[in-house]
């Protein structure tokens, strides 16, 4: 099945995550943050390892079989040493309660979301916890 390729001129992104969100978050990996790569996570492949083309923009994936990228990767630390994990917005604020990100804090930025382009949410939740890290 060949992939059907994403047109940025034309279509509207399916996720939020751009090049800024795959920096900070190469960022989080670099201050440590753990993860275990697992089904239902986005990641972000800097290396270009993975030869299929992404049905997203950026070399961004979507981990739906674990197996495949086992397959690709050889182990799951591998996995989680070569690829960027993106957290999505809803693992983004249970990072936030990990990290210790003060609730106020996150409901500021969050209640000024209105001056925050769409997406933004996320790369704001990010930097939080990072600044945590």
């Amino acid at each position: 099945m060949k992939p059907t390729p994403f047109y940025p001129e034309t279509d509207l992104p399916p996720i939020p995550f751009g090049l800024r969100h795959c920096q900070v978050a190469a960022q989080l990996k670099e201050r440590g943050l753990p993860w275990t790569p697992q089904v239902g996570c986005f990641v972000w492949d800097p290396e270009k390892i993975i030869e299929i083309t992404s049905p997203f923009p950026g070399r961004i994936y979507f981990i739906l079989n674990l197996g495949h990228f086992l397959r690709i990767f050889g182990s799951l630390e591998e996995i989680s040493k070569r690829l960027v994990w993106l957290p999505t917005y809803h693992q983004a604020r249970l990072l936030c309660d990990w990290a210790g990100v003060d609730q106020q804090e996150v409901s500021a930025v969050l209640a000024s979301a209105e001056s925050i382009h769409a997406g933004d949410e996320v790369l704001e939740l990010y930097k939080m916890i990072l600044n945590r890290l």
